[in-house]
């Protein structure tokens, strides 16, 4: 057996309220809406007796999903929301977007926040950070050119810098 795909990517936030208008205004859609509990969700993640607010949000070409969650019990134990980029674990989600400055102004109004500044990579990506809902850190990048020639970009840079070592 091989690997599928990459389902989703899960994230824990105070308010389910304030995070959903914001991943719908950067265009993911709310699939759905659920309360996990019982014992067979606590197997699940080891965390024994649970209770979890959960809001599926599908991306517009339907393969990725990112799972927010809002754990009613037990309480989060940890908060990593302000850590460096270059913090071990966990630290960002990055979209593909039509046109950066046009979903920064949008996410603006949602009160997101540039963390250092719209770059371009050569000639395949136009790149930023912005501080979303509860400082969650959201990669934000406009394809300059194909998809499958940005990636090859990408991809041979990374070679380079991994044979220069």
């Amino acid at each position: 057996m091989s690997l599928k795909r990459m389902d989703n990517v899960g994230i824990v936030v105070e308010s389910l309220d304030a995070a959903i208008p914001f991943f719908s205004d950067l265009g993911l859609t709310l699939e759905g809406r659920a309360t996990i509990e019982g014992e067979w969700a606590g197997r699940v993640t080891g965390l024994g007796s649970q209770r979890v607010e959960i809001a599926m949000m599908v991306t517009p070409d339907g393969h990725s999903r990112l799972e927010l969650s809002r754990f009613l019990t037990p309480p989060v134990v940890a908060d990593h929301r302000n850590a460096p980029v270059n913090a071990l674990g966990y630290l960002r989600v990055m979209f593909t977007v039509d046109d950066i400055d046009e979903t920064l102004d949008r996410l603006r109004r949602r009160g997101a926040q540039l963390v250092g500044e719209v770059v371009q990579y050569e000639q395949a990506y136009r790149l930023c950070y912005i501080r979303g809902p509860e400082g969650l850190l959201i990669g934000l990048a406009e394809e300059l050119r194909s998809s499958d020639g940005a990636a090859r970009a990408l991809a041979e840079r990374l070679d380079r810098s991994n044979s220069a070592r």
